[in-house]
């Protein structure tokens, strides 16, 4: 027990459909996992493309404009347009969405991170109620139940393309997550990873 919240929900569920990311509002429940087929020719396209062509974004705005802001970050970084990117930025646009509905808002915080090195290695609980984690390239984020605050003993790891949604520090409920997570440690030869993170816009951001 720490500040009234007992350490207690580390049920991690997953589904092939959307909706069992509702499933994050049950009591016991730390992560919930769309787990979804990634397509054979976006991921042989997404993973063939130089790196300086993937999109690096940081903004808020209203999940309605998701698509627009993602179409802008790709035509920032040079990427050719096409079947491939219009598929990425409709994804990011669908899994906002879907992350509005669970979290209930409707102004999220869009960021697209291009992983080349291990800065985010350790196992940690981000500090948000809850976060939406998909890797469109590279390897998935790794997690698992931690119940004391320390490393995992097991160790999971999500697939490329499924989408995550973990609970955070803040959560606004009795059982704060027991599950920790992180980017999954770079060895040689891997290839540069591309992050989708998405949060509630604060207060003052609406």
């Amino acid at each position: 027990m720490a500040d009234g919240v007992t350490i207690g929900a580390t049920r991690v569920v997953q589904g092939p459909r959307d909706g069992v990311l509702d499933d994050l509002r049950c009591d016991d429940v730390a992560v919930a996992i769309w787990q979804r087929k990634r397509d054979a020719a976006f991921a042989s396209w997404i993973d063939g493309l130089p790196a300086s062509q993937l999109p690096e974004q940081r903004v808020t705005c209203p999940v309605d404009r998701v698509q627009v802001a993602a179409q802008a970050a790709c035509e920032v970084a040079g990427m050719v347009q096409g079947m491939g990117r219009d598929m990425l930025c409709d994804d990011i646009a669908v899994l906002a969405q879907c992350y509005a509905r669970v979290m209930q808002v409707s102004t999220v915080r869009l960021r697209l991170d291009v992983v080349r090195d291990d800065a985010c290695r350790n196992f940690h609980l981000d500090r948000v109620p809850a976060r939406l984690l998909c890797t469109y390239r590279g390897k998935g984020t790794e997690y698992g139940a931690a119940p004391q605050g320390h490393a995992p003993d097991v160790i999971q790891s999500m697939h490329p393309g499924d989408a995550g949604i973990f609970r955070g520090a803040t959560w606004p409920g009795l059982l704060a997550s027991g599950v920790v997570h992180r980017s999954p440690p770079m060895v040689a030869g891997d290839t540069v990873r591309l992050l989708l993170v998405l949060d509630a816009a604060l207060p003052d951001e609406v």
